[in-house]
């Protein structure tokens, strides 16, 4: 049985206005959010511009380079989109246009604005870009960084799971899926801390709004499960443990059901 409250909150999205400015400048599309006070242009979506402004702090690696700018004293995330796999290899960052709010850039981008306005923790959207060639698109976002931020893989990397930290987890995880929000790659290196050992959840390309459901909210949980296991197989010390795990989930399903 699904729960009423849920059914509110995902409701509650579908009402949000998503108060987006969207600039078109010859084949580009810029999308921004209408409370951004930055004047922003094409230039921030390359890494060789703030590279030349000495602005570059830190660079993590990943299927491809996210860059972190420093601007007027706030950290900012540039990340282009890739694709990954064996279409990959021959497409890379190209996908087909069939309408700008089909691309994965625009989706995300919207998604993000929709949960920065209920107050999810997340990494706010601070600009996106879309540029066309004929039926082809590439994309780039741009998102404040999160202060302080450790992903939950390098803290168990480093030191045993703490079982606060474990619970705040589970509750962020469950706040998200109360709202009906799927997020499509949940793991592990997506849950960051920030300096205040708040939860975030980031990188949601592919996410989507749902009604909220036991089945794809268990789908969720099991795909986090899978990340749990994938780096604890990849690290030579990774601490966790099966007991780890089951604190998790317990405090999952009780944080989603209150």
């Amino acid at each position: 049985m699904v729960n009423k409250k849920h059914v509110t909150l995902a409701a509650t999205f579908s009402r949000i206005n998503l108060s987006m400015k969207i600039t078109t400048t010859n084949n580009h599309y810029l999308l921004t959010p209408d409370i951004n006070k930055d004047t922003i242009d094409l230039n921030w979506f390359d890494a060789q511009f703030w590279q030349a402004k000495n602005a570059i702090v830190a660079t993590k690696e990943g299927r491809s380079t996210a860059w972190f700018f420093e601007h007027h004293q706030k950290v900012n995330v540039l990340k282009h989109y890739w694709r990954g796999g064996l279409v990959g290899k021959l497409l890379s960052d190209q996908y087909l246009y069939t309408g700008l709010k089909n691309t994965r850039v625009y989706q995300e981008f919207a998604l993000l604005c929709q949960l920065e306005k209920l107050g999810l923790p997340i990494s706010k959207p601070v600009a996106a870009k879309i540029s066309r060639t004929g039926l082809v698109y590439r994309g780039s976002l741009i998102t404040e960084a999160v202060k302080g931020a450790q992903s939950l893989c390098e803290r168990l990397r480093a030191e045993p799971a703490n079982h606060l930290a474990l619970k705040k987890v589970a509750q962020t995880v469950a706040r998200f899926h109360q709202a009906g929000v799927y997020h499509a790659d949940l793991n592990i290196n997506n849950i960051l801390f920030d300096e205040c050992d708040e939860v975030y959840l980031i990188d949601f390309d592919r996410g989507e709004l749902k009604t909220p459901s036991r089945t794809w909210q268990q789908a969720n949980l099991s795909r986090l499960e899978r990340s749990f296991n994938k780096e604890a197989g990849k690290w030579p010390t990774f601490y966790f443990t099966q007991d780890d795990w089951l604190l998790l989930q317990q405090s999952y399903w009780q944080a989603l059901q209150s």
